[in-house]
């Protein structure tokens, strides 16, 4: 299966957006919750990261692929 070179640059930049904004996230808690609450947001923070990392790594992959032309 090939992707678009669009396509591919469009994951890659969602996987940036979704890299700062869970980090941020991560830094912006406020202190004063239950345990529950961190845990909770911890899990969140490392799926979504995961996550992104994922679809950075199809996106680079359909970036870094030269579609074949015909030898004419």
């Amino acid at each position: 299966m090939q992707i678009s070179r669009k396509i591919a640059a469009f994951l890659v930049v969602v996987a940036a957006f979704m890299i700062f904004e869970w980090i941020n996230l991560g830094f912006n808690l406020a202190p004063g919750h239950p345990k529950a609450f961190y845990v909770v947001h911890g899990i969140l923070i490392a799926v979504n990261l995961v996550l992104a990392i994922v679809l950075g790594v199809i996106g680079l992959r359909g970036l870094g692929k030269r579609p074949k032309r015909p030898l004419m």
